[in-house]
C-alpha cells in the first residue's frame, strides 16, 4: 500500500491550506455576523459567494471529482487529505464546491446522468450556481434498510408520478436548492433490491412541499437545513429517471462509497482542529498553580487523541487506496469500518476539547459545540453504526465459515 501523495495532490494541499489560512478561517466570524444582520436564517450570507469566487479563481474548485471533464481529476486517495483540510471549518466545503449532498449528487449525475440531465443540472451544480438535495430517508420506516422505503414512483405515459414523504433532506432548505434526487419504488413485484429507482425532481415542481425544518441538537444549519418533504402526485418527465428503473441500489452504492471517504476525512480534519484548540487552551490556562495541560489526566487525553487520529487516518487512506486499486466492492469492509471509526473518534477528541474549555466549550464562543453536533449526526448519516458493524461482522463470519467448511447461508437461516 502506498499512501504517499502525488506531486499534484501535494500542490493542491499546499494551496488549499494557504487559502484556508488567508480567507476561510477569518471569514468564520463574518459568516455568523452576516447571518445575524440579514435577519433571515435562510438567506445566504454574502461572504459565501465571495469566497466561492475567490476559490474558483484560485483553481480550488470541484476537487472531489475524479473525471477531469468535470473536476480536478484527482483520485479518491489524492482527494482524501484535501477533504481533511476542508473538514476543519464547517463553511469550507461549500467554498470549494465540495459540500454534501451536492458532491454526491454531482458524482451521481456525472456517472449516471444522460447528456441532457448533465446539461440541465450537472453544469449549474459544477458552476456553483445552484444547490441540490438527496431524498432517500423516510420518517415512517427504518430507512437504514433501504428496502423499506415506501415512496412510490409510478409510470404514467410520458411521466412519472411520485408520492411519498422524506426527511433529513439536507440542503433542501437552501433558497438556491433547485433539484432533488429522489429514491423510491417503481416495481413492488421485483426482487427486493431491484424495486428502487432514482428520479430527478425540480424543487419547484407542483406537489413538492417543505413540511418542516429539523434542527440537530438545536442547530438549524441554515441556510442549508435538514427538511421533511412531502411529495403528493408530483409529476416529472419520464426522461428524469436516472440510469433506468430498478437501478436505485446500484446508483446508491456508486454514490455512497466516495462520499463516505469524504465524510470521514472531514471528520479527521475536525478532530485535528479540536486537538489544536485543546492543546493551546491547556497551555494558556492555569489551575492549582500550573498550566492545565501539565496535569496528568490531560497528558493522557492529548496522547490518546493523537493516537486515535493517526490510526483513523491510516484506515481511511487504506480504504481510499483500495477503492482506486481494487474497486468499491472489494473495499466495502474498509469503507464500513471508516464510517464507524471516524465520527466516533472525532466525537471523543471534540468532547475532550470541550472539557478543556469549560463553560466556553459548550457555548457558541468556540466552534466546538457545533462540531460535536455535526459529528454526532454523522454516526447516523449514510447508514448508522449498527448497519456498518453488521456488514463487517458478517464478512468476518463468512471468512471463518470458509475456513471451517460451513455453509454460512444455512446458519443465517
Amino acid at each position: 500500500m502506498d499512501f504517499a501523495p502525488s506531486a499534484k495532490a501535494q500542490d493542491f494541499a499546499q494551496r488549499l491550506t494557504a487559502f484556508m489560512e488567508e480567507n476561510v478561517y477569518p471569514a468564520e466570524q463574518v459568516y455568523h455576523d452576516q447571518h445575524v444582520q440579514l435577519g433571515d436564517r435562510w438567506a445566504v450570507p454574502p461572504i459565501i459567494e465571495e469566497l466561492k469566487e475567490k476559490a474558483r479563481s484560485a483553481g480550488l474548485w470541484n476537487l472531489f471529482l475524479t473525471d477531469e471533464r468535470f473536476g480536478a481529476g484527482l483520485s479518491v486517495l489524492e482527494y482524501a487529505p484535501l477533504a481533511e483540510i476542508t473538514g476543519r471549518c464547517h463553511i469550507a466545503p461549500e467554498v470549494f464546491n465540495c459540500a454534501a449532498p451536492d458532491s454526491g449528487n454531482m458524482e451521481t449525475l456525472s456517472l449516471y446522468g444522460t447528456p441532457q440531465q448533465q446539461d440541465q443540472w450537472l453544469r449549474p451544480l459544477l458552476d456553483g450556481k445552484i444547490r441540490s438535495a438527496f431524498l432517500m430517508t423516510e420518517p415512517q420506516v427504518a430507512s437504514s434498510d433501504a428496502t423499506n422505503i415506501e415512496c412510490q414512483i409510478r409510470r404514467d405515459g410520458d411521466e412519472y408520478v411520485i408520492n411519498g414523504r422524506k426527511w433529513w433532506s439536507s440542503g433542501a432548505g437552501d433558497p438556491r436548492c433547485a433539484i432533488f434526487i429522489v429514491m423510491g419504488k417503481t416495481d413492488l413485484d421485483a426482487a427486493a433490491h431491484a424495486q428502487q429507482s432514482m428520479v430527478l425532481v425540480p424543487a419547484d415542481t407542483p406537489g413538492v412541499t417543505i413540511e418542516r425544518h429539523l434542527p440537530v441538537f438545536g442547530y438549524d444549519d441554515a441556510p442549508h437545513g435538514h427538511m421533511e418533504v412531502s411529495l403528493k402526485d408530483v409529476r416529472v418527465p419520464a426522461t428524469n429517471i436516472l440510469l433506468g428503473e430498478g437501478r436505485g441500489f446500484e446508483i446508491a452504492q456508486g454514490r455512497l462509497g466516495p462520499g463516505r471517504i469524504h465524510h470521514c476525512m472531514r471528520s479527521i480534519g475536525a478532530a485535528e482542529r479540536a486537538l489544536e484548540m485543546m492543546t493551546e487552551r491547556l497551555l494558556s490556562r492555569e489551575v492549582f498553580g500550573k498550566a492545565i495541560g501539565m496535569h496528568s489526566v490531560w497528558e493522557e487525553r492529548v496522547a490518546n487523541a493523537r493516537l486515535d487520529i493517526e490510526m483513523t487516518r491510516l484506515i481511511c487512506l487504506k480504504a481510499a487506496w483500495m477503492m482506486g486499486t481494487v474497486g468499491n466492492k472489494a473495499a466495502k469492509d474498509e469503507i464500513a469500518m471508516i464510517k464507524i471509526a471516524a465520527p466516533s473518534m472525532a466525537l471523543r477528541v471534540i468532547d475532550d476539547a470541550i472539557q478543556s474549555f469549560g463553560g466556553a466549550g459548550v457555548s457558541d464562543d468556540t466552534p466546538l459545540a457545533q462540531m460535536w453536533a455535526g459529528q454526532r449526526s454523522l454516526r447516523l448519516a449514510d447508514g448508522p453504526d449498527e448497519v456498518h458493524r453488521r456488514a463487517v461482522a458478517r464478512s468476518e463470519f463468512k471468512r471463518a465459515a470458509g475456513r471451517l467448511g460451513i455453509n454460512i447461508r444455512e446458519i443465517r437461516k
